[in-house]
């Protein structure tokens, strides 16, 4: 039997156009031959609909569109898909997350999915009732069955959950020869591998091959890399783009791909070496979920995936969006000049417009360093200086302030300046404005509200300032390597960082050195540990409770930033839900 598997871009909402490209997939790899083709999960409607599923009219449009598919898939073509439908027992939630499979006109299967998980951006209890039943779909000799995405992930160390039902070992146990897993399983560093090495694990489990279908795409924080892949019991197997093509371990990264599996060879169990079913026992030890060694030693491969996950994440935000042009504030430091790279590389130089507003306090060396990188970009620069405006501001205020220093209120003021500029320029050209901040800034609160934090998508707000230098002298190293010129200017690497809003201002006279608060920011971050469990793991008590305490104290900026891409285990927002009003426990 042949397999495709389809791993495709789903807007969410966009039923025409998700069931045109299902039905235009599925007609490509009939005509290359194959028996099943497979597509991810909710690829019929798009992940995560979120409170849309409240809308009557969301889960009947999926069922229309289902009917209509069934019109449109190829004779002789089994093809499997995942859609929203309604819960046809008389108890529990009214919709369930399903994935059926059309053959010559019928909807012949429907697997119905089991663990619905709440943690991180996942909320899917909320509106799903689980699955009671595993059925096993028989085709071309296999007997097929179906785990959806969060029905394979039991394996693992997930915070918080457990799971009573077991549905990959109930389809074991079924005596199904072949386990389809379509997904809509976000990126982030290290996630391929982790896929991998579970999916390997219950092929052996089990004694057969099993296929991964990944979603592709990015909807609003969350990024699908696909990646789909094929696993046997002794090891990956081969995928094909087509008859012709290489083999490859994978689908492609970030982009929609159809591959085969047992093109031009025969699969185990049909001429090509018999499957030997392995004992089940109870499982396997968890994987390791010690989520603080996230972003430890990234090797330069795996720093170019993450380059490659947000130039989509913000490619697709803002094709989704609506939006053909983006902008932002340019200010020589570093967050904005990787900021200002990636949305070059996702929009194209001619539809990215980089802003300069120095003021009094702004170093000539950061407007030269801006100015430069936007030259080496090819990107339109515009230079508006704030000091006349600045100049309006503080007369205004002078008699309210009377007898007042100079100090935070007037630094922030520069901010919201700038933050009112860029704005009024995406009213004027509907460019959407992307906010430069990074995570160890939000975390810390060091981002003025009405001011740095404006935009509609904050890209690098998940990446820790040490990962941003990271990251930026990975992109130079590989552009020199080639023979070409440096694209971010060796000066924004260099210097301190600053938010030049008083004289000589530095960071570090408001935060502890990043390499220091970014560690200590994973373990609290990742890892849920309060100060003391910080210390015990050998950072300063003292500091692990100052840190503790400003992130929970700036809860309140966060929740009115905009998204960030995420790409790390936990992101802010959707990924880490806490109350802004709260006594601070752990610090």
């Amino acid at each position: 039997m042949i397999t495709a598997i389809a791993q495709i871009n789903s807007v969410i909402g966009d039923f025409a156009g998700n069931r045109a490209k299902i039905a235009g997939f599925a007609k490509r790899a009939k005509e290359n031959g194959a028996d099943l083709v497979l597509f991810p999960e909710l690829a019929l409607c798009g992940y995560p609909p979120m409170d849309l599923l409240d809308q009557d009219c969301f889960a009947e449009l999926n069922i229309q569109s289902l009917r209509l598919l069934q019109r449109e898939i190829p004779a002789g073509l089994a093809c499997g898909f995942g859609y929203v439908n309604r819960n046809a027992s008389q108890s529990g939630k009214a919709l369930v997350n399903a994935y059926g499979i059309i053959l010559d006109g019928v909807l012949v299967f429907e697997q119905i999915k089991t663990l619905l998980p709440t943690y991180d951006v996942f909320d899917e209890a909320r509106n799903f009732e689980s699955a009671s039943v595993w059925p096993v779909f028989e085709w071309k000799g296999e007997r097929i069955g179906v785990a959806i995405c969060e029905d394979v992930w039991r394996e693992t160390e997930t915070p918080g959950t457990r799971y009573e039902k077991d549905p990959v070992r109930y389809l074991f146990d079924s005596g199904i020869t072949m386990l389809c897993v379509p997904s809509a399983s976000p990126y982030y560093a290290g996630k391929f591998r982790i896929r991998q090495e579970l999916a390997g694990r219950l092929s052996r489990r089990g004694g057969i091959p099993l296929v991964y279908i990944n979603a592709v795409g990015a909807n609003d924080s969350i990024i699908f890399d696909g990646r789909s892949f094929v696993v046997l019991p002794g090891g990956n197997g081969v995928v094909q783009r087509k008859a012709d093509s290489a083999a490859e371990n994978a689908a492609k990264a970030f982009e929609e791909d159809l591959v085969y599996w047992g093109l031009g060879a025969k699969p185990p169990g049909e001429g090509g070496g018999p499957l030997q079913r392995t004992a089940q026992g109870e499982g396997f030890p968890p994987l390791n979920s010690d989520l603080a060694a996230y972003g430890s030693g990234l090797t330069g491969v795996e720093l170019d995936t993450l380059e490659d996950a947000l130039i989509h994440g913000i490619r697709d935000y803002m094709a989704k969006c609506g939006f053909k042009r983006a902008h932002l504030g340019l200010s020589g430091g570093i967050d904005s000049a990787l900021v200002a790279y990636l949305a070059e590389r996702a929009a194209g130089r001619e539809n990215i417009v980089c802003f300069s507003m120095p003021s009094r306090f702004s170093s000539q060396g950061s407007r030269d360093d801006a100015a430069e990188l936007a030259a080496n970009l090819g990107c339109r620069c515009e230079v508006l200086p704030i000091e006349g405006v600045f100049g309006v501001f503080l007369s205004t205020l002078e008699d309210v302030f009377e007898g007042r220093p100079f100090d935070l209120a007037e630094e922030n003021l520069q901010a919201r300046i700038r933050g009112t500029l860029l704005m009024a320029y995406s009213n004027k050209f509907n460019s959407m404005l992307l906010t430069t901040g990074n995570k160890s800034e939000l975390a810390m609160g060091y981002c003025t509200l009405y001011g740095d934090t404006n935009g509609a998508l904050g890209p690098i707000g998940d990446l820790f300032k040490t990962e941003v230098f990271a990251l930026c002298k990975r992109i130079n190293d590989r552009e020199k390597a080639a023979g070409r010129k440096a694209i971010i200017p060796q000066a924004i690497i260099d210097k301190p960082p600053s938010a030049e809003l008083r004289p000589d201002q530095k960071d570090e006279d408001s935060l502890p050195p990043y390499e220091v608060l970014d560690e200590i920011l994973k373990l609290y971050l990742f890892n849920n540990l309060s100060a003391a469990e910080i210390a015990a793991r050998g950072k300063d008590r003292a500091l692990a409770e100052r840190i503790v305490r400003t992130v929970a104290r700036a809860e309140f900026k966060r929740r009115q930033a905009p998204p960030v891409l995420k790409v790390s285990p936990r992101a802010f927002g959707m990924g880490r839900r806490m109350p802004i009003a709260r006594y601070i426990h752990e610090g």
